[in-house]
């Protein structure tokens, strides 16, 4: 179904992102985003600006073949009185320029990591049921389980993380939810050894590894989204070591930018012959590799295209379910000399 685009700004909360939100439209909206021709200068690194107590990133993408464009903000207030952090993506019709929508990021940026690693895991693992290992119990854990579960039938999970209290909540709260066996273990071992798909979503206290390449079994695919800079620890180097086929979702900077990655080089580990682009991944270029691989991991920065992606998803399902909000204003357009200017009340003049 095609939805016309909104003539002013419309604004979708974290609520009617989360109220329309299906794992497989964003899945889908991935692995068709990914496999087409990339660009690098649609999807530029992130940047971050500091100063006075105050942060603000931003991730801008392109997505080929979309019909919005845009970026995510993130201003984080460390010094203030009342310290905190929102985020927004800003969306912008491709075939206009104009702002079509500001989606709350908070809820999305959840989502679209999960529904990456659910986008790259559906190519990675074999086509049959699964036991799923976590590490980990929070908001990443519970999401990327929940969007494991859209693409793979989860025969058990078994799930472990340092608190008690918070694996056993999670694992009630998935078994309730998936309708799947979950058992909470109290080493991380015991939910590994023997896993189909390893999820590692907790870096350890210490930046420590809490994931080794001996305690997985051929056939494993593991998902590791915690280390995204070069202080942050999730796997060991014999991980990085055993995997014979690693896909990542922005491949300079998992190589060169996150702390397990940075650890296997110093500890001698060669990987960069063995290491892809979700790119190459989702456009076919690694079939016949990924059909032999014994072994094969995703690792996850996220990036300003699965923000746009998956919030294009959610403002097209928001619009059709009439669960957005019209915004009263209206931004001045500026056009090009020589090509007539549109005034935001609709009247033309040249």
């Amino acid at each position: 179904m095609t939805t016309a685009s909104p003539s002013s700004p419309v604004f979708v909360s974290g609520a009617a992102a989360k109220a329309v939100f299906q794992w497989k439209d964003a899945v889908s909206a991935l692995q068709a985003g990914y496999a087409r021709p990339f660009d690098a200068a649609s999807t530029p690194p992130r940047t971050v600006a500091t100063g006075g107590g105050a942060a603000l990133r931003t991730l801008p993408a392109i997505p080929a073949g979309g019909r919005y464009f845009g970026a995510k903000l993130m201003g984080m207030a460390m010094a203030g009185a009342d310290p905190g952090c929102e985020y927004v993506i800003v969306l912008f019709d491709h075939a206009t320029g104009r702002i079509a929508a500001f989606v709350d990021g908070n809820q999305v940026t959840g989502l679209r990591t999960a529904a990456t690693s659910a986008a790259a895991l559906d190519r990675l693992a074999p086509e049959r049921p699964a036991r799923l290992g976590v590490l980990g119990s929070g908001l990443e854990a519970s999401m990327h389980t929940r969007a494991f579960a859209a693409v793979r039938s989860l025969t058990e999970v078994v799930v472990f993380s340092p608190t008690p209290q918070r694996r056993q909540d999670f694992a009630r709260e998935i078994s309730e939810e998936l309708g799947v066996p979950v058992r909470a273990v109290d080493e991380p071992r015991a939910a590994v050894e023997g896993a189909d798909i390893v999820l590692a979503a907790a870096r350890s206290r210490g930046e420590k590894p809490i994931l080794f390449g001996d305690w997985l079994q051929q056939g494993t695919t593991v998902v590791s989204i915690g280390s995204t800079v070069p202080n942050q620890r999730e796997i060991d180097a014999s991980v990085v070591e055993r995997a014979d086929l690693i896909v990542c979702d922005v491949l300079e900077e998992v190589l060169e930018e996150t702390g397990d990655m940075l650890a296997a080089a110093k500890a001698g580990v060669a990987f960069r012959d063995k290491s892809f682009s979700m790119n190459a991944l989702l456009a076919g270029d690694l079939d016949q590799r990924r059909g032999s691989a014994v072994l094969p991991m995703f690792k996850s920065v996220g990036s300003g295209v699965q923000d746009v992606i998956v919030a294009e998803v959610i403002l097209t399902k928001a619009l059709e379910a009439g669960q957005v909000t019209a915004l009263p204003i209206a931004f001045e357009t500026k056009r090009p000399k020589g090509i007539r200017k549109e005034k935001t009340d609709g009247h033309v003049q040249p």
